[in-house]
């Protein structure tokens, strides 16, 4: 009864429910006439024939014959009657067992069940609920960041104003939730004033309304709005949203700081309470051929390798690791530090020829602004000749083609260039171009997006050294503000975590509990009593009261979890 009356209730205020419940009505009233009216006849006939039925007889004789029960008791002797029996049976035949299932079907059982289907998605989120993220939207950035959330116990719900999809979301084990995004009943029943955050997910336009519509309700509930266009920034930003991440744009400056080109220095990719972490390349430095510890960078400038970037994959600190020319170690430090390491590689030169930009999308325009800011001299590929004009006067230089043609490649330099950018949408493209751009020029740095995380190993097998895709930077970047602290991008699928120590580590070193080769996490730091210790030594005992401040995969946590406990 707890859900047959909302069922009833729905089937009730539809429209074409109603619609649909007349015209089985109306087929029932019919079907009554047509019984009725043989009956009558089987009288008139049997009575001709000298034989005396009660009404009951007469009905019962009909629908027997209808139904093709047929039992025999009742028969007629005369050819009239018995062509009587005829007529009764073949309508019956058309009227009970095809017209009558396939009405009850179609007007009846059909929307009982779009009923229960549509019924069966949430309307609202449980009333004890706090502390959780509303999503406006199932896409990529929302399933990984319900991935990310999930070992944490933070609760999510994504908005679906449609209730089949809704209820297929559901079906699917996705905490979903029905209403419409531009109603405030909806942000009402979400609890969202007892929220974590929502994210809005949609389109620029369908995410200023929604940011408004939370603000009626919810005033100052954080709001986490991704912005399309560069010019929606501003818009959302005066609509009421907290947070506003132009991703599309951010992607292209993440890959623009992942190229090798002009002087040796050393690019941020995250900030960690008082600590910088940085990665710088080897390549024209006295560096590379050097073992790690052989580099002296912890005695002279205090900064801490902790791991090293090796075509494409990040590989443990070990002192014995002897860099190469294509090795970009990861280190750690204070802002002075790093600032220190700056001034020491930038008398270095890297290459200072053209880079090369393949693909000019809004990833591609991004990226290439963001070079041209560095003082960088940037050519740009594109295929699509229609851009031409949007494009004109983005890079120094403009090459229309097919980047699959050597020809093409050769024009825009790629011969002599230090670094190229694979900035295309398509994972395929740029799987194609990793190869062909790597035969081209081995010495090559190759930088690319990818759409799918699937691709990841594949591109990396194709030569490319870094990768990075949108839904990763989506993910990252609103968990980053969830946490309230700055953005750690290491790469595709690495993650920062700040884990506790749990109780089977305490009074261990990292050696005695060999974390690493358990795990695959590579701890960077330990952190005890708000002090931080980059690259803690091995035989160092662990405290009850720190944290291992490590990088890896979720899957490397989770084997961390299961092997320490939490």
């Amino acid at each position: 009864m707890k859900f047959l009356t909302p069922q009833i209730t729905y089937l009730l205020t539809q429209r074409e429910t109603r619609r649909n419940l007349q015209a089985l009505l109306r087929y029932l009233g019919f079907l009554a006439a047509v019984v009725v009216t043989f009956s009558i006849l089987f009288h008139f006939l049997m009575a001709r024939e000298g034989q005396d039925h009660s009404w009951i007889t007469g009905f019962y004789w009909t629908l027997t014959v209808m139904s093709t029960l047929g039992f025999g008791d009742i028969t007629f002797t005369s050819d009239l009657g018995r062509g009587f029996s005829m007529l009764v049976l073949l309508s019956g035949i058309v009227l009970l067992l095809i017209v009558l299932p396939f009405a009850f079907i179609r007007f009846f059982y059909a929307p009982w069940l779009e009923a229960q289907i549509r019924l069966r998605a949430p309307r609202r989120v449980p009333r004890e609920t706090s502390g959780h993220l509303v999503m406006a939207a199932w896409d990529p950035v929302a399933r990984g960041l319900a991935r990310k959330l999930a070992p944490l116990g933070i609760p999510y719900f994504v908005l679906e104003p449609d209730s089949h999809r809704a209820a297929a979301l559901h079906a699917e084990g996705v905490s979903v939730m029905t209403g419409d995004f531009d109603a405030v009943a909806t942000y009402g029943a979400a609890r969202v004033e007892q929220a974590l955050g929502v994210l809005a997910n949609l389109s620029d336009a369908e995410n200023t309304s929604l940011t408004l519509t939370v603000r009626e309700h919810a005033p100052d509930a954080p709001v986490i709005a991704i912005a399309e266009e560069d010019d929606s920034v501003d818009i959302l930003e005066l609509a009421g949203a907290t947070h506003v991440l132009p991703l599309k744009h951010r992607l292209g400056e993440h890959l623009a700081g992942r190229v090798n080109a002009g002087h040796a220095q050393a690019h941020r990719v995250g900030r960690y309470q008082d600590l910088e972490i940085a990665e710088f390349p080897v390549h024209n430095t006295p560096l590379s051929g050097k073992a790690i510890r052989d580099t002296r960078l912890r005695e002279v400038l205090g900064v801490n390798i902790v791991g090293v970037w090796e075509r494409g994959r990040l590989l443990p600190a070990e002192p014995d690791h002897v860099l190469t020319d294509a090795s970009v170690p990861v280190v750690i430090g204070t802002p002075e530090q790093i600032q220190e390491l700056d001034a020491l590689l930038v008398i270095y030169d890297v290459n200072f020829s053209p880079l090369v930009v393949i693909g000019g999308g809004k990833v591609g325009t991004a990226a290439v602004r963001a070079l041209r800011d560095r003082g960088l001299i940037v050519h740009l590929v594109e295929r699509d000749e229609r851009l031409s004009g949007r494009l004109e006067g983005v890079a120094d230089r403009l090459i229309l083609g097919d980047a699959a043609d050597r020809k093409v490649l050769m024009e825009a330099g790629l011969a002599e260039a230090p670094s190229v950018l694979l900035t295309t949408n398509d994972d395929a493209t740029n799987i194609y171009l990793a190869v062909y751009c790597r035969r081209l020029n081995p010495e090559l740095r190759i930088v690319s997006r990818i759409t799918h995380e699937r691709n990841v190993e594949a591109i990396h097998r194709a030569g490319a050294d870094f990768v990075l895709s949108y839904a990763f930077l989506g993910v990252e970047s609103v968990f980053s503000i969830l946490q309230g602290r700055e953005l750690i991008l290491l790469g595709q699928g690495l993650e920062f975590f700040a884990l506790e120590i749990p109780r089977s580590l305490v009074g261990k070193s990292l050696a005695q509990a060999q974390v690493r080769a358990r795990t695959g996490l590579n701890v960077v730091a330990v952190q005890t009593e708000g002090k931080t210790q980059p690259g803690p030594l091995p035989g160092q005992p662990l405290s009850a009261a720190g944290r291992l401040l490590a990088v890896g995969t979720r899957e490397q946590r989770e084997r961390f979890r299961d092997a320490f406990g939490t």
